[in-house]
């Protein structure tokens, strides 16, 4: 079953096209990774699927539904969990608190996926009490990626995970994805410009 699918979407930033008549589709249950040089329009690509930036012209499914004129938080609300690039993390609250923020995630969830979560990122269950602004880089990206699959979202979309984190905690976020996807069965929509992740991950 197609889980997300883009039909000829085009997406510019000031009139300047950056994606034009894209197409692709994500079937439920798939890890996909879409690879390309820096200023590709990688992250634009996913910016447009959470709907953080609106199509000027194509249409953008989701489980059947045309979604392309929904907010973000629509999108998020139906199941959706965004990584952005740079993790965006809350540094000011703490790790508990970052985490909680993902609750508002998937609206249909019925539960909370809090001793999972912890399960594949011990430390941040050790570091709960801690501002998330003094984690380490990698840290933080096992945060935002924590806080996006706590409402055991349908599908996470990170945007280039590997992004300045030390090439060990590379690995070790590529192998708890494929963890991820293998035991909770989430679908997974990746950008990188890096082989690394991709080199763990069944693409």
């Amino acid at each position: 079953m197609t889980l997300l699918a883009l039909s000829d979407v085009t997406a510019a930033y000031d009139r300047t096209p950056i994606l034009r008549d894209v197409d692709l589709a994500v079937d439920e249950g798939e890890i996909v990774g879409v690879m390309g040089k820096n200023g590709v329009g990688k992250s634009t690509l996913m910016k447009t699927v959470i709907g953080l930036l609106e199509p000027e012209s194509g249409t953008i499914t989701y489980r059947g539904e045309d979604v392309t004129g929904l907010s973000a938080d629509d999108r998020a609300r139906r199941g959706i969990g965004y990584i952005p690039q740079g993790r965006d993390v809350f540094p000011k609250l703490t790790v508990e608190q970052n985490v909680r923020m993902g609750e508002t995630i998937n609206a249909d969830s019925d539960e909370y996926l809090y001793e999972s979560v912890y399960d594949y990122f011990p430390v941040l269950e050790e570091r709960a009490d801690q501002s998330a602004g003094t984690l380490s880089g990698g840290e933080q990206q096992m945060l935002a990626i924590a806080r996006a699959l706590v409402a055991n979202p349908d599908l996470l979309l990170l945007d280039e995970p590997s992004e300045g984190i030390q090439p060990s905690i590379v690995d070790q976020i590529s192998e708890d994805m494929q963890a991820i996807n293998d035991e909770l069965g989430t679908t997974i929509l990746f950008v990188e410009q890096k082989e690394t992740i991709s080199g763990y991950l069944a693409v």
